[in-house]
C-alpha cells in the first residue's frame, strides 16, 4: 500500500492541472474577494481577510481530493488499472484507504500557499491558531478525499467529469465558499460537509475554541463516504 500511495503522489505533483487549479487558482481568488469586499471589515463573524483565506484555502483542499481522486479512478477503471491491482494481493480496504491517504498529502499546498498569501495581506493569527488551523484543514480534507474515490466509483468512466463539477460546485456555493451563509439558508448549509469544514475556523476568533459539532459533522461524513467507496469498489471488482 505504502507503494501505491507514493506513486499517487508522485503522479500528482506532476500534474499540471493540479498546480494551477487547486493551488494558483485559489490564490488568485483569494485576492478577487478581498478586493471585491472593499471597506467591509467582517464575512461571516470573521475578519474578510481570515474568511476568504480559509474558504479558498478548503475551496484548493477538495478540489484537489475530490475531482482528482474521482477521475483519476475514472480513467484507472477505463484502462484497466484497477483490474490489475485486483490481481494483486491489495484488499479493498487497503485501495481505499490508500487513495484517501495519497489524496491527503496533496491538499498541503493548497491550503499552505493560501495561507502564505494570507498573511502577506496582513492576516495576523498566533503561532498556535496557524498551527491548529492548518491541521484542522488538513484533516478535513479526508472527507473529501473519500467523496471522490466513491464518485469514482459510482459514476460511469463518460460522465464522472460533469458529476463532480456538478457536486463540487453545489457543495462551494451552499458552502460558505463564495460568501457566509447565514439564516435561513444556513439550516440547511448545516448538512453540507463544506459548509461544516469552513466551520473549522471558527476557533480564530477571540474566546471561541474548536467547533466540536462540526467536527463531528465531518467525521460522520467521513465514516459514510469510506464505507460507500469500500462497497462501490468491492461492486465493480464483482462486476469486472
Amino acid at each position: 500500500m505504502t507503494t501505491l500511495i507514493q506513486l499517487e503522489i508522485l503522479r500528482t505533483f506532476r500534474n499540471r492541472r493540479y498546480l494551477f487549479f487547486t493551488v494558483a487558482y485559489p490564490a488568485l481568488m483569494y485576492f478577487f474577494f478581498i478586493h471585491a469586499y472593499g471597506s467591509a471589515n467582517q464575512a461571516g463573524g470573521l475578519p474578510v481577510k481570515t474568511y476568504f483565506m480559509v474558504s479558498m484555502a478548503t475551496f484548493g483542499a477538495v478540489g484537489a481530493v475530490l475531482t482528482g481522486n474521482a477521475q483519476r479512478i475514472s480513467l484507472e477503471r477505463k484502462t484497466g488499472w484497477t483490474r490489475q491491482l485486483r490481481l494483486t494481493a491489495l484488499p479493498g480496504r487497503a485501495y481505499t484507504v490508500g487513495k484517501i491517504a495519497a489524496s491527503a498529502v496533496t491538499t498541503l499546498p493548497a491550503i499552505l500557499v493560501v495561507f502564505a498569501v494570507g498573511a502577506s495581506q496582513g492576516v495576523s493569527l498566533g503561532a498556535a491558531q496557524w498551527i491548529g488551523l492548518g491541521a484542522a484543514l488538513w484533516l478535513g480534507s479526508f472527507v473529501f478525499a473519500a467523496l471522490g474515490v466513491a464518485l469514482g466509483y459510482a459514476a460511469a468512466p463518460d460522465s464522472v467529469q460533469p458529476i463532480v463539477m456538478i457536486t463540487y460546485m453545489a457543495m462551494a456555493l451552499l458552502g460558505g465558499t463564495w460568501f457566509p451563509v447565514s439564516g435561513s439558508l444556513e439550516k440547511f448549509a448545516r448538512f453540507n460537509p463544506v459548509f461544516l469544514y469552513n466551520k473549522l475556523a471558527a476557533f480564530t476568533q477571540p474566546g471561541h475554541s474548536l467547533d466540536t459539532v462540526a467536527v463531528a459533522g465531518l467525521a460522520g461524513f467521513l465514516a459514510v463516504f469510506v464505507a460507500a467507496a469500500t462497497v462501490l469498489y468491492r461492486r465493480d471488482t464483482r462486476q469486472a
